[in-house]
């Protein structure tokens, strides 16, 4: 049996838009990721690990879990509450979600919702709340 090689018309065919003609790269989808915030009742303080996570939680300032989804962050919410790929603090002690902190930046592309939910939980960290993030 005799391979054959691939050549460059085949790969552009591959890209190609109807009734445009073959993208000059590779399409990108609009930005579909969201970061979110979700507010955890106070009794997640009795769990050690939480607790060991924020040594420099203020008493009276909310816990938070953030979190990055490429779905809605109300579909997510409903799935940490059904233990569908779930995070457990979410899942015991999700409270409800707190667009407040959140809904600005989205949507976003992949690389950029990473990078704010490490920024969005280093400033709530800072500011006191108790914090977590998987």
């Amino acid at each position: 049996m005799r391979l054959m090689s691939v050549g460059v018309g085949a790969v552009q065919r591959i890209h190609r838009i109807p009734g445009i003609g073959p993208c000059p790269m590779p399409c990108r989808r609009k930005p579909h990721h969201h970061v979110y915030v979700v507010e955890l009742s106070k009794d997640v303080l009795l769990e050690p690990r939480f607790r060991r996570c924020n040594p420099d939680y203020i008493d009276g300032k909310p816990c938070v879990y953030v979190g990055m989804t490429g779905l809605d962050p109300d579909v997510r919410f409903d799935k940490h509450k059904a233990g569908i790929q779930a995070n457990r603090f979410v899942t015991q002690y999700g409270l409800h979600l707190l667009p407040d902190l959140y809904e600005g930046f989205n949507p976003m592309r992949y690389e950029d919702a990473v990078d704010r939910e490490i920024e969005i939980g280093i400033d709530l960290r800072s500011a006191g709340f108790g914090v977590w993030q998987a």
